[in-house]
């Protein structure tokens, strides 16, 4: 039996690059006061130009604003309505802007229909250099996120920044903080494990993740995490077919939100995905689409929600 890969057809849709963190291995995030916010009458006119390319999720992924920043409440407030207007237009939301608190989280529960947050690392050592002026990525605060979501019953998506300074040591840390949250509360749908590649606009000297490795870190990851959390690789970031079927092999079985441009990493393009269609049929595997939430997690949702999954559910079978 062939075995399946799936993919979800996206778009993403950025409320502002504005970051108060300055991770030095960035490659998305512009100064405060240097940006724009996007408006709901341009994102509406992105949105209503998408049907015909079968997008189903709308990925909201935002740069940080502080939690004391006297901006938060009209930033939240802004993704809250992208979230709305996506939904309105039949779309289905999936929201990372990094930590937020719990209300916060409850009430993005009520207009996406899944959210995620990386964990990256839970070593505190990189505190000390790529995140030395990145306040929102202490581990625990991160950590955090993930049991809020699991009280909250949001399906989540979490993940590792493979090659910004860790050890393997902190990969297996890191992969056992996310099977004992899984083993709590059952919510967590993916685990990406997404190699850092470097870009031209990071500070960081480094050259990134040494990508022959990450079919080992995935046959770790998949030893260690629950059968029920999906392994999750970013094709674009692989250097060769031979590396991307290698991470197949290893256990990886998603490749993550497929659209036109990847924000966090510009300079490394996704190929259409009749290409890796193509590519992975002539090696035994089959590409699906899927929705930003899996099966098992639809009674979580609202119940305008659920009829807007089940609708898609319909259209896909």
């Amino acid at each position: 039996m062939t075995a399946q890969i799936t993919y979800s057809p996206a778009y993403t849709l950025v409320p502002t690059y504005e970051c108060f963190n300055r991770c030095s291995y960035c490659n998305f995030r512009i100064d405060v006061g240097q940006g724009m916010p996007l408006s709901l009458v341009k994102a509406e006119q992105i949105l209503r130009s998408l049907p015909d390319q079968k997008v189903i999720e709308i990925l909201i992924l935002s740069g940080e604003i502080h939690p004391q920043s006297p901006q938060r409440q009209a930033w939240f407030q802004g993704i809250y309505l992208l979230c709305q207007l996506a939904l309105s237009l039949g779309f289905l939301p999936h929201t990372n802007v990094g930590p937020l608190s719990f209300e916060e989280m409850a009430q993005l529960k009520l207009v996406n229909v899944s959210m995620g947050l990386m964990l990256e690392q839970m070593t505190p050592e990189l505190l000390k250099t790529v995140h030395r002026h990145a306040p929102s990525k202490v581990p625990e605060l991160r950590r955090q996120q993930l049991e809020w979501a699991g009280e909250l019953q949001i399906p989540f998506t979490t993940g590792l920044l493979l090659g910004i300074g860790e050890t393997e040591a902190d990969w297996r840390e890191t992969l056992e903080t996310i099977a004992m949250v899984q083993q709590r509360w059952g919510h967590i749908q993916e685990v990406i494990l997404q190699p850092h590649s470097p870009g031209s606009r990071q500070s960081w000297p480094e050259s990134g993740f040494e990508r022959q490795r990450l079919p080992d870190v995935i046959a770790m990851a998949r030893n260690l995490l629950p059968e029920t959390i999906t392994i999750q690789i970013p094709p674009n970031l692989m250097t060769s077919t031979d590396l991307l079927l290698a991470c197949l092999e290893a256990g990886a079985r998603d490749l993550g939100g497929i659209g036109p441009w990847d924000e966090v990493n510009p300079d490394y393009p996704h190929a259409d995905h009749h290409t890796l269609e193509d590519m992975l049929q002539s090696q035994g595997w089959l590409l699906v689409p899927r929705l930003p939430i899996y099966p098992q997690y639809d009674s979580w949702l609202p119940d305008t929600l659920q009829v807007a999954v089940q609708q898609w559910r319909e259209k896909l079978k």
